[in-house]
């Protein structure tokens, strides 16, 4: 339940061309979040995701690599109860890329407590 396992990232070339391109998105400081709907039937999982923080903001990769694990660990602890019980509801998939553009880096609490404004924001998003 609390995983967050390889069929649950994003790494199709062709599906991330098609979320940048084609894709909704919205912002939620510190967070940038682009999201597209898809019926992919080889796709298993309701959501896909795709992190990402810049290179040109953070330097070095230990800063980049803490800002990605501290997001995933918000994901992963709040995207079951949050964003796959809408979707399985709604029998729905969806593809999602998640990019940090905030100055610093913020502590967990900061990055649990916008991550769960984020999927609030995300579920709202797909109801309309």
């Amino acid at each position: 339940m609390y995983t967050f396992k390889k069929e649950e990232r994003l790494c199709n070339k062709k599906l991330i061309d098609e979320l940048f391109h084609k894709g909704s998105s919205f912002l939620c400081y510190p967070f940038k979040a682009s999201w597209l709907l898809v019926d992919d039937a080889s796709q298993t999982v309701p959501a896909q995701l795709l992190i990402s923080v810049s290179k040109r903001r953070y330097k070095h990769a230990h800063d980049r690599n803490q800002v990605k694990r501290r997001l995933r660990e918000a994901y992963r602890l709040n995207k079951q109860q949050h964003l796959y019980e809408l979707l399985a509801a709604a029998n729905k998939k969806i593809i999602i890329s998640i990019g940090y553009i905030g100055k610093q880096i913020e502590s967990y609490e900061l990055f649990e407590k916008k991550m769960l404004k984020l999927l609030k924001q995300l579920s709202e998003e797909l109801a309309k």
